[in-house]
């Protein structure tokens, strides 16, 4: 099986780690459309204290297209051409000792475009803390 569960018909993330200071990688299970995984505003990350240089929201707003990333905290990039796994970079550095939860949104399979649920599930390694 290559991905979480083969009863999905759209990616959902793997894991995502801190890399950097400024920087975190995320993997998706399946290959990807790029357009929508490197649209930097299909991207909510939770802090779970205040919005900061790397959270777009706090722990309790529900993610609205107004607590997105934005270009101007961040921007998303390919790592290579699978189509898995990105680099998010920040253009400040990550808090340490925050824990953070990367939410991403309208992610669309490889081939597709219009997907319009999460990409995330129960089997998603999406957490990280600042370091």
């Amino acid at each position: 099986m290559d991905s979480i569960q083969s009863s999905q018909d759209y990616p959902v993330v793997l894991k995502v780690e801190q890399i950097a200071r400024n920087k975190i990688l995320v993997t998706y299970d399946r290959p990807t459309d790029l357009s929508s995984a490197t649209t930097i505003t299909n991207y909510w990350i939770r802090g779970n204290q205040a919005p900061d240089n790397a959270a777009s929201l706090g722990m309790d707003p529900a993610l609205s297209s107004d607590n997105s990333l934005r270009p101007g905290q961040a921007r998303i990039t390919a790592v290579d051409a699978s189509q898995t796994t990105y680099v998010i970079t920040f253009w400040q550095p990550i808090t340490r000792g925050v824990i953070y939860i990367v939410l991403p949104c309208f992610v669309s399979k490889l081939g597709s475009s219009g997907f319009q649920g999460v990409n995330w599930g129960p089997y998603s390694r999406n957490v990280w803390i600042g370091k």
